[in-house]
């Protein structure tokens, strides 16, 4: 009843509301806001650019988006499930594990600066920073070659904090959240300072996060995420920048910052694992849950993330603007403690009561990057014309371990590369026309190693493999009338099949790294077509996509280790997006978004001796890679010149998936079918400022106290059956002077 109900409501929203999809929003003038939508600048596409001059769906995700979202909760990734219709359900933990963008993974980036490796996704490059000094988030939906390796999905550029006025500022903020259990009590303190005076400007942010436990709608403690929890855990910020501009007219700026960002596990619970229904084996299905304890030598988990960032710019060098960047990133993760069979060893004694091995894996990533970009409007004299072209190097090394044990998981691997690009866009009256080529050239080099006993100890021999490959893109966006648009885009994106994995699960004699064919990249191209529409108190937007790739990757859970597989195969994945804003008046502001995600693989990918081709595309991807439809409704109040009320509701819906395929070959019939439930979320925050007071807030997520399993962990898995947080109370204080 819920889904056929929910897409009425998207379609008449579609009739007749309006969206922003890549809109500031202002308080102090609502008219304005929208208006005000192409001096809006996205960075994320490495050249500064007009959001509606960019063909393909832009989101910007403002300050006040932020704000809201982090009145109800501190989880990293809230914000872009409330906001971005293509971005999948939030996993409420340190793992991003099953969060996409529209069915493929997004390259993450902070002040531009690639998050984790894709050398070995460990699914936690979600959570690197304090959320309280991001200034805003670009998403670019997509697939998209411009910042190098990993936008198969598209680009989510955080963007840190900037002065915007002289002086110096002080924002002292303070949080108190609570479920009301004895445990449940976490808080927040966080200062960020801000200079601007003359040419020179600087940002400081401090701050710590201590987070309790949570419990589900029914008063049950919440299991430990065997991916990283962000329960029981606590969380470290420092990031520092400074800015000079010089020269004549201060058309120079150096611009360096520092981020130093660590959250780590107290270790005073264990997971207890629970059971969904199967008739004989468990008639009480319940979720996990935890306890107090630990298990004897396990270590805490934990993200540590730190990342140097340097840029020089100069907007006067032969008629264009010239951007140098150089940037270093240490990144280390450490997941919690596992007993599964791949982690089992006769020659080394037992640490766990049941007479098992417990071990924790550990993925160590250490990048170094140059980028270099020249951007030169009015191309020879032509008005209109403009070129931007560069060159991209990275070096990024990458393995995984099992730290408690101290054995090689994953070998060391290195990937380097060197990309030059080039990019036109030309607007020629109404229409904005764009075109560019970018050249990965990259090698992945891996040394000799030899597997766990699981996997027999195989050896094998060490080698290098080239990666060289030409993405395109080109698009157009046609200004139809001063508020109606509509574009039409073709993008192609690299990346690689998170090589760790295959690389750990080699089990057969005589392998070699460059015989390894999942070690293949991944080539993503996306066709997209939409509108945007800006009226005087509303704006609708819509687009529709297709992305394909010929040798894809989807997620699986192998039966024997409990551990997800990487599956090589062709996928094709589709999907629509509505998003809009209706002004009422001056106080009442209502915004929607729908996203419907589709997407099909294979049953098996081809011989590698000619016998047989990949199967056809009958196997739906399930909620590991695509995320069911979903609708958010916010509706906005500003009760008073110093106060506002937000109420929000975000629904998953229930989805049936089938699918099977004959081999021939084989005489066997493949079939897969998932099942989800979908649910209905509201979230309540409040805002009243008191003069020379400060600014006082409440925040109550899942106001209703909804009972639900996370969509993702719908799915069986190992260990893999979580519920939901229940109400969440946050109590909010911030002074500014």
């Amino acid at each position: 009843m819920i889904k056929p109900l929910c897409t009425a409501i998207a379609i008449a929203l579609a009739a007749g509301l309006a969206p922003a999809s890549a809109q500031a929003n202002d308080d102090q003038d609502k008219e304005a806001e929208v208006t005000r939508l192409d001096r809006v600048i996205v960075t994320g596409t490495r050249a500064p650019k007009s959001a509606d001059k960019i063909p393909g769906a832009i989101n910007v995700v403002t300050k006040e988006d932020i704000q809201t979202t982090l009145l109800v909760t501190e989880d990293a990734t809230a914000v872009l499930a409330r906001t971005v219709p293509g971005y999948s359900e939030a996993s409420q933990a340190m793992s991003n594990t099953g969060e996409n963008l529209r069915g493929r993974i997004a390259l993450r980036l902070f002040d531009g600066v690639p998050q984790g490796s894709p050398l070995r996704e460990g699914t936690r490059n979600a959570t690197f920073t304090d959320m309280g000094i991001v200034e805003r988030i670009e998403v670019i939906n997509g697939p998209s070659a411009s910042e190098g390796i990993g936008a198969a999905g598209g680009i989510i550029n955080y963007i840190s904090a900037q002065p915007s006025k002289e002086g110096s500022q002080f924002r002292l903020l303070t949080r108190y959240s609570s479920q009301f259990k004895d445990d449940s009590a976490g808080w927040k303190v966080g200062m960020n300072f801000m200079h601007k005076q003359d040419n020179f400007d600087a940002v400081v942010g401090l701050s710590r996060i201590d987070r309790g436990m949570g419990y589900d709608a029914d008063g049950v403690r919440l299991g430990m995420n065997t991916s990283g929890s962000v329960n029981d855990s606590v969380a470290n910020n420092l990031f520092v920048k400074a800015g000079f501009n010089f020269g004549e007219a201060g058309e120079k700026r150096l611009q360096a910052s520092y981020s130093d960002f660590t959250i780590e596990g107290n270790g005073n619970y264990r997971q207890v694992d629970g059971c969904r229904y199967e008739p004989g084996w468990c008639e009480n299905p319940h979720p996990n849950t935890s306890e107090r304890g630990h298990l004897f030598e396990t270590k805490a988990e934990f993200n540590d993330f730190r990342q140097f960032n340097l840029i020089y710019s100069d907007s006067d060098f032969l008629g264009g603007t010239l951007v140098l960047n150089g940037y270093w990133a240490d990144q280390a993760m450490r997941y919690p403690p596992e007993d599964g069979n791949d982690r089992q060893d006769p020659q080394i004694p037992a640490n766990g009561p049941d007479g098992r091995i417990w071990d924790q894996s550990e993925i160590r990533s250490d990048k170094r990057g140059l980028r270099a970009s020249w951007t030169r409007p009015d191309l020879f004299n032509i008005e209109g014309l403009e070129l931007h072209t560069g060159v991209d190097w990275v070096r990024d090394t990458a393995d995984q371990r099992l730290a408690l044990t101290d054995r090689l998981w994953v070998p060391p691997m290195e990937y380097t590369s060197l990309a030059p690009y080039a990019q036109l866009s030309y607007e020629l009256g109404p229409v904005t026309i764009s075109g560019g080529l970018r050249r990965e050239d990259g090698e992945l080099h891996v040394d000799s190693y030899t597997t766990t006993w699981y996997r027999g100890r195989k050896f094998v021999q060490g080698g290098t493999l080239s990666y060289n490959d030409t993405m395109k893109n080109l698009g157009a966006v046609w200004q139809i009338t001063p508020k109606l648009s509509a574009f039409i885009a073709y993008g192609e994106g690299f990346g690689l099949p998170n090589v760790g994995i295959p690389l750990r699960n080699v089990d057969t004699d005589g392998q070699t790294v460059d015989g390894i064919v999942d070690l293949q990249p991944i080539i993503v191209d996306n066709k997209e077509i939409g509108f945007n529409w800006y009226g005087e108190r509303m704006s609708l937007g819509a687009s529709y996509y297709e992305s394909n790739a010929d040798f894809g990757s989807s997620l699986s859970v192998d039966w024997r280790t409990n551990d997800f597989v990487l599956n090589r195969a062709p996928t094709r994945i589709r999907g629509f997006e509505v998003t809009a804003d209706w002004y009422v008046n001056d106080d009442w502001k209502l915004s929607a978004l729908f996203a419907h995600t589709a997407g099909w693989t294979s049953f098996w990918p081809s011989d590698l001796e000619g016998r047989w081709g990949a199967g056809g595309l009958n196997k739906p991807m399930g909620a590991l890679d695509t995320n069911p439809d979903k609708l958010v409704l916010t509706a906005r109040w500003k009760f008073s010149p110093n106060g506002d009320v937000t109420l929000s509701s975000a629904t998953q819906m229930s989805r049936d998936l089938y699918g099977s395929d004959y081999h021939e070959q084989w005489d066997e019939l493949k079939e897969y079918e998932e099942h989800t439930t979908g649910y209905t979320l509201f979230d309540l925050g409040v805002n009243y400022r008191v003069e020379k007071l400060g600014r006082f807030s409440l925040g109550v997520e899942n106001l209703a106290n909804k009972q639900y399993i996370l969509t993702w962990s719908q799915v069986p898995g190992f260990r893999n059956y979580w519920a939901g947080r229940g109400r969440m109370y946050s109590f909010t204080y911030e002074y500014t002077f």
